[in-house]
């Protein structure tokens, strides 16, 4: 199951351009087959992991150099987040990406990229994370510069030498950590003590995937990709393996450091703000839900970072509840961008008139990150914020509240700007059914999400128990 769950979409994705010459509709439907795969393995193991069964698949290697996956409670949440959201995203892509060149390219990396995310959730070895990790950055590479354009291939370096550079820092720690240990096996460095410049070195790999202050600049720039690329990117899987690895190194497996919980939460709250205020004042549709990303990136943060219980649970909801709702932010921005011909919200208004599904999406997405109950998002900031009170970081509790408040004045106002007013240019209708059925999805799973909350909520309880060694 394990091995299905990576390489079908990994392996399976270079089947894509030969299964494309025969007909696009194969390989569109073909390659969200593969996505659908992981998501039924995934959910397949959901049943042991709530019994709080690991089950572990290795082929011995020389040198440490061991293929391990290990599918525990927190391997299979963070894979039923990425695949699920992932296969909603391959099915907007049909309509969305089916008049532009590179089509081939495209699903090809997308697939990729979530096969490697696979890979790296699964992963218990430390090189073979790296090896995915790396997958995934060069795959978003191709993505982002997905147009050809000067400045998209720019932006599409930028992303890619910052992840990269952070991603070199981050071996060097693991080199040094075999070195502490003599293992790149996880399962055997339960409970090191790492020093704090060897957790150093790690953490700048993850804060510049995860794109949170000072490495966020490229985020934004990330929005010049088709909106399938920026949803995959900002929502589901991207962004999220920098909180992914921090929860599996420095709660799951290494002895938690104070001082490192001080600066992870101290960025977290930093990140938080600037991205926010740069929201407030930004005019493009897409940069303005990019930077919303780099916020809510920090309340995840912020929860692992407590390492208690209740901060750990609302950080795992949340990463579920935010790649639900995100994700339906970006498409329905490339609904808006597509249609409208323009992702500058002052010449954009009223389009709640011709796209009344759209604009109803969005904002039901939108409660969900701002954190307005029953939706799925108002769950995980509670807890996060709760888990912040009671371990006495009033002042980091005070500066996410104040970040938790702007979230809501900047996406009111991007709201008001695109869909209420008066109509402004030519007027914009949904086109595609397709398209629209899949914001209109991703809106009611960020509502149902929060209605039934205690069914993910049960699964991080489990994966808390693991990491923590708690009950409860």
């Amino acid at each position: 199951m394990l091995l299905v769950a990576v390489f079908a979409p990994l392996a399976g994705a270079f089947l894509l351009p030969l299964l494309g010459s025969v007909s696009r509709r194969l390989r569109d439907v073909s390659a969200l087959a593969m996505v659908l795969v992981s998501l039924g393995c995934s959910l397949a193991l959901v049943s042991g992991a709530l019994r709080g069964d690991i089950v572990s698949f290795s082929i011995i290697g020389p040198l440490g150099l061991s293929l391990i996956l290990t599918a525990d409670a927190l391997a299979v949440f963070m894979a039923i987040v990425s695949s699920l959201v992932g296969a909603v995203i391959m099915l907007f892509s049909f309509d969305y990406i089916s008049h532009y060149e590179n089509q081939n390219e495209y699903y090809v990396m997308a697939v990729v990229f979530l096969g490697a995310m696979m890979g790296l959730v699964f992963s218990t070895n430390l090189i073979y994370l790296f090896v995915f990790w790396e997958i995934t950055g060069i795959a978003s590479w191709r993505l982002i510069g997905f147009y050809r354009g000067k400045a998209d291939v720019l932006k599409a370096d930028k992303a890619f030498l910052i992840t990269a550079l952070g991603a070199l820092v981050m071996l060097v720690g693991i080199l040094a950590v075999y070195g502490l240990t003599g293992t790149f096996d996880l399962t055997a460095m339960k409970g090191t003590a790492l020093p704090l410049g060897i957790s150093a070195l790690l953490l700048i790999g993850l804060l510049s995937k995860s794109a949170t202050l000072p490495f966020q600049t490229w985020l934004p720039d990330a929005g010049v990709a088709p909106a399938p690329v920026t949803a995959l990117l900002h929502a589901a899987v991207l962004v999220k393996i920098g909180v992914y690895v921090f929860a599996r190194l420095f709660l799951a497996t290494f002895a938690f450091v104070e001082a490192l919980r001080t600066i992870v939460a101290s960025l977290a709250g930093a990140s938080a703000l600037v991205s926010a205020g740069a929201a407030l004042v930004e005019t493009d549709f897409k940069r303005i839900v990019a930077y919303s990303t780099v916020s809510q990136i920090g309340f995840i943060f912020l929860g692992l970072a407590m390492g208690n219980p209740l901060g750990a649970a609302g950080a795992l909801l949340y990463i579920l509840m935010h790649g639900l709702a995100k994700a339906g932010l970006f498409l329905s921005a490339g609904i808006v961008e597509q249609n409208a011909g323009t992702k500058d919200i002052t010449k954009l208004g009223g389009l709640i008139r011709t796209m009344p599904w759209t604009a109803a999406a969005f904002l039901l997405c939108s409660f969900s990150v701002m954190g307005i109950p029953p939706f799925g998002g108002f769950f995980g900031k509670y807890m996060v914020l709760s888990a912040a009170v009671s371990a006495n970081e009033i002042v980091l509790a005070t500066v996410f509240f104040v970040g938790a408040l702007l979230t809501i004045l900047y996406l009111f106002r991007l709201f008001t700007k695109v869909f209420l007013g008066e109509p402004k240019g030519t007027p914009a209708a949904e086109k595609s059914r397709l398209m629209v059925a899949c914001v209109v999805l991703l809106a009611a799973l960020s509502l149902i999400g929060g209605l039934a909350v205690g069914w993910p909520s049960e699964l991080a309880r489990v994966a808390i128990s693991q990491m923590l060694g708690v009950t409860g």
